[in-house]
């Protein structure tokens, strides 16, 4: 077992929390980044930038515009795991090898992204707060998925689970 079979991340969010377990065995370099980042606080603070119901909610951008990230990059480990509701997977650039610190959370079926993005993990609990933060309002223009009101990850806490 990997150390970071062992633990899960509480996203404690302005809209409750949500816990998410990984697939150490599937994409180790996208779990040991997550969970170092969430470690360090990197995303304590951040906001969920991007929300689109029946698809995802979007968040880990340090400035809250989808441009941002921690300063390096993590290449792809695309994986089986079907992009289907609760499933975290890291977002990217047109580089399959950019990923950084955005990740998003699927709200539904999202089988357009398999093997094009790394899904590195799945929700464990917190669906209703994934849903309060898919179907708040959003700001009108461009793709209209920012929400009007921030919703924040107020702690990204790791914690250990028993094996």
């Amino acid at each position: 077992m990997t150390e970071s079979n062992n633990k899960q991340v509480v996203l404690k969010t302005s809209a409750g929390d949500m816990t998410v377990e990984f697939f150490a065995d599937k994409a180790p370099k996208h779990v040991a980044n997550f969970i170092k980042l969430a470690e360090s606080g990197f995303y304590d603070g951040t906001i969920f930038h991007r929300t689109i119901p029946g698809f995802m909610i979007q968040g880990g951008c340090p400035d809250g515009t989808g441009m941002g990230g921690p300063g390096w990059q993590v290449d792809a480990e695309f994986n089986d795991t079907p992009h289907t509701r609760g499933i975290l997977s890291m977002a990217r650039s047109q580089d399959v090898n950019s990923a950084g610190s955005q990740f998003f959370v699927c709200h539904g079926d999202a089988g357009f992204l398999d093997n094009q993005y790394t899904a590195f993990g799945r929700l464990v609990s917190g669906e209703e707060a994934l849903d309060s933060i898919v179907n708040a309002p959003t700001q009108p223009g461009g793709e209209g998925s920012k929400p009007v009101s921030p919703i924040k990850i107020e702690k990204a806490e790791v914690i250990s689970i028993e094996a």
